[in-house]
């Protein structure tokens, strides 16, 4: 607790005892004992919850399956189990979430390459494949850390300074591996009805992943850097991103409905070189592997209260139901209208349908 938190609460205890006091005896001034102002905290909000979602399509890059009658199916059901993590202390916040995601056999986990095919060619039923995501974002006061107001005014609640990274791992034969940090600021709005919505501007470095399908020896010997990379690692050069969440609970609503709120979130993250890591590949049009601004939202949430509607106030957000959209075009970063043979069609261009997620979903959130 900050000296400046100490001499306001003593302060005010001091004043309370003191009042309290005025309608006794001078004496009872003299044997009455200040008692120490209580310390706050150093996490004053922690908020954990765990949640299950099912997500009837969506997607991963290059998993799709051309049907008998030449349409293309580039879509998977996906359970997902999720932790959350939320505190805010003195000078920040801390938000962590892991994620398990759970796919339908139209993504295959190893050794098939593609639904119902392995690697050597030969028919193969495998199993759906298993991801898991993990994303960190702390942020860092400007209010707080200079123990000033200066950075509050209309709307605007605070600017912060903000950091975090995320982290991936799949089971599948392009056994991804994600590795990237961010950093930047954010501004924080305040929304109508206890509302907020967050804007932050950041750098974005993923400064690595892995792709099997462009290691060495795999497909020939081929030259390391340049045609194939000698152990299917790839790292990507800086690049820009915008991150966007809000917030708002439904209070036009009569009373005894309160129990909706909204919410969403939106990434945009700029182009980070080709997607292979491997330039010499990159061709013209829908040839291109080059990589393309990336979308990846859920633009409306829609979160009923459940705890609150039939436990009472008392028990807010303890169990929330919800259903929400979500929206991930150039997923990883991947050009919907090229990258052959992943987002569209080797032969003729069609998209596979696999490099854009669109889907509604729902789920059940229990905070503990």
């Amino acid at each position: 607790m900050s000296s400046f938190r100490r001499t306001l609460a003593a302060t005010a205890l001091s004043l309370v005892t003191l009042v309290s006091a005025g309608y006794a005896g001078a004496a009872d001034l003299t044997v009455k004992a200040v008692k120490p102002a209580a310390e706050v905290p150093f996490f004053f909000v922690i908020d954990n919850r765990v949640s299950f979602s099912w997500m009837p399509k969506g997607t991963d890059p290059g998993m799709y399956t051309v049907n008998p009658n030449g349409s293309v199916d580039g879509t998977t059901a996906k359970q997902v189990y999720s932790f959350t993590h939320f505190d805010a202390w003195a000078y920040g916040t801390n938000f962590f979430t892991i994620s398990m995601y759970k796919s339908g056999h139209n993504d295959p986990a190893s050794p098939c390459v593609a639904p119902g095919l392995l690697i050597t060619g030969a028919p193969g039923d495998c199993a759906g494949a298993t991801e898991i995501y993990g994303l960190f974002r702390s942020t860092f006061g400007f209010n707080e850390i200079f123990n000033t107001k200066a950075f509050t005014m209309g709307p605007l609640r605070n600017v912060s300074f903000e950091v975090g990274m995320d982290a991936n791992t799949e089971n599948n034969f392009l056994a991804p591996a994600k590795r990237d940090v961010v950093a930047g600021l954010q501004f924080a709005f305040d929304l109508p009805y206890k509302g907020y919505i967050n804007v932050a501007p950041l750098m974005y470095w993923e400064y690595s992943n892995h792709n099997a399908f462009t290691q060495c020896g795999l497909f020939g010997p081929g030259i390391p850097g340049t045609t194939c990379n000698s152990d299917g690692n790839v790292s990507y050069r800086p690049t820009w991103a915008v991150e966007v969440n809000y917030y708002m609970d439904l209070g036009f609503l009569p009373p005894n409905m309160q129990f909706f709120s909204i919410s969403g979130r939106a990434g945009w993250y700029g182009p980070k070189g080709d997607s292979n890591g491997l330039p010499a590949l990159s061709g013209p049009g829908r040839f291109s592997t080059a990589s393309k601004v990336e979308l990846n939202s859920e633009p409306i949430r829609l979160t009923f209260d459940a705890s609150k509607a039939f436990m009472g106030p008392k028990y807010s957000h303890f169990v929330d139901l919800w259903v929400a959209y979500r929206y991930w075009q150039n997923k990883f970063g991947l050009d919907h209208n090229a990258m052959p043979g992943v987002c569209t069609l080797a032969a003729n261009g069609v998209s596979t349908n696999s490099c854009t997620e669109s889907t509604v979903y729902g789920g059940v959130t229990v905070k503990f």
